[in-house]
């Protein structure tokens, strides 16, 4: 590749002066923009058969660039090949690669697309194949949720809010609660593809070009569903990776929170769950500690998940159109997003089987702190008594308890007719928390049957 006797790099034509080592250390994004080789051969390969397609390049030339291509890919996947910090990025590092290996004809792949275009491209095939990664993850993460919820079918456990006991639920239905949170992940990602699979390539710099290039074909060979419309949103546009942050980072936060209800539910004084040993780790000190690390460190690295996403929105924050160097930053977020978030679904997907739920102690649970008091309350709105003052009746009787150190189960009939002569012997029954529970029957309710419904569509969603 000819250059100006000042410089050696392949834009050097207007430079005198050789690039200082300090700018080619900062500046280079080798060490990091590697991880798209797979992605640039596969758009180069493309751009090259589109550019044969038009005239620009001859059959034997257009050879001589996809055979050069897949030996620079074998030589990479083989790690014998040497990537260059002072040719910046994997673009140029190919691209350099390739004119050393075919002469001339590697000069002319560059025809009709700038740098700008192509990390665009190189960044959209690759969220693409991440997005459908992440997705299958969350299926299988998915099916340890409704394998569970199978598995205790019909185990009462107490309700939360604000971290107090409400009201009794099946154990059933409240990992099935974080079925739908990941459900809701999946199509997040599922609908941030249709915004990703656009073909930015053709763009060029900002402007577009004057060659005849059939992005069309470029669409087809590369599996778009869209190509881009305006050639300055389409190098500078970087909303897909802020949409596929901000979906990463609700994926995170759920199993975040998973996370902590596992840290709580496995300690002594919830005992509700047993980590498998080989989910949790000891202490250097303490020879009776198991302490449940992974989901500590899952809830951990929501952290940095969520501060990638504020970091590139804050990268884009002050960009005017179009390309500018900045947006070099963006990978490393992306990156690190996509290695933090698959990691914590691969070690949750192996957890989930390992938990082993103490049904006694839950079911005791439930059994404590008033947990049918709105049932109750329900009780005497259906003998027609405004809800509002049933919830006051109730609201006496709880109290009544607490002075007297009794569940609402361990009250007579003639204690509660104290507090309202409407209620009958038939009231033991809604008390139970069986019948609690049970009588929840509205859709997405806690009773046997609609859970039970709920398991089997995802079974089926699932091809379970």
């Amino acid at each position: 590749m000819k250059t100006t006797p000042g410089t050696d790099k392949p834009w050097g034509g207007r430079f005198t002066e050789k690039t200082a080592p300090a700018t080619e250390t900062f500046s280079a994004s080798i060490d990091f923009d590697k991880r798209l080789y797979r992605y640039d051969i596969a758009g180069s390969k493309a751009h090259a058969k589109m550019l044969a397609k038009i005239g620009l390049l001859s059959p034997a030339e257009l050879e001589l660039i996809l055979s050069g291509l897949s030996e620079i890919e074998t030589e990479i996947e083989s790690n014998v090949f040497v990537f260059r910090t002072e040719l910046e990025d994997i673009h140029m590092n190919i691209e350099k690669a390739l004119v050393e290996k075919v002469g001339e004809a590697g000069e002319k792949l560059h025809t009709a697309r700038s740098r700008n275009d192509q990390v665009a491209l190189d960044m959209r095939l690759y969220l693409r194949e991440v997005c459908q990664d992440i997705i299958a993850r969350l299926s299988e993460l998915q099916k340890g949720f409704v394998t569970l919820a199978r598995q205790y079918l019909g185990v009462c456990m107490p309700g939360y809010t604000h971290l107090q006991r409400a009201q009794p639920v099946l154990l059933s239905h409240h990992l099935l609660a974080y079925y739908e949170m990941f459900s809701r992940d999946k199509a997040r990602l599922s609908d941030c593809l249709k915004r990703v699979n656009v073909l930015p390539l053709g763009s060029g710099a900002l402007a577009g070009t004057s060659l005849p290039i059939d992005r069309e074909f470029v669409a087809r060979e590369l599996g778009f569903d869209a190509i881009s419309a305006n050639s300055m949103d389409a190098v500078s546009d970087r909303d897909f990776m802020v949409e596929f942050l901000a979906a990463c980072s609700l994926i995170q936060i759920h199993l975040s929170r998973l996370s902590e209800e596992l840290v709580l539910w496995s300690s002594q004084e919830f005992d509700f769950v047993e980590i498998a040993d080989r989910f949790c780790t000891g202490s250097s000190i303490m020879p009776q500690k198991k302490n449940p690390d992974i989901p500590e460190l899952v809830r951990g690295k929501s952290g940095r998940v969520v501060g990638n996403l504020m970091a590139l929105l804050t990268l884009l924050k002050g960009l005017t159109l179009t390309y500018n160097r900045d947006l070099q930053e963006d990978k490393e977020s992306v990156f690190d997003t996509v290695d933090t978030v698959t990691q914590s679904l691969a070690v949750m997907i192996e957890l989930l089987p390992g938990l082993s739920f103490k049904r006694e102690v839950l079911e005791q649970a439930a059994e404590k702190g008033f947990m049918t008091a709105t049932d109750l309350a329900e009780y005497l709105v259906r003998r027609n008594i405004p809800f509002r003052q049933a919830h006051g009746i109730v609201g006496r009787t709880v109290a009544y308890c607490i002075a007297k150190g009794k569940e609402l189960t361990d009250l007579t009939l003639e204690e509660l007719q104290e507090f309202s002569a409407g209620i009958a012997e038939d009231v033991f029954g809604v008390l139970a928390i069986a019948g609690s529970v049970n009588s929840r029957t509205a859709q997405g309710g806690t009773a046997n049957t609609s859970v039970l419904k709920a398991l089997e569509q995802a079974e089926t969603d699932l091809g379970l």
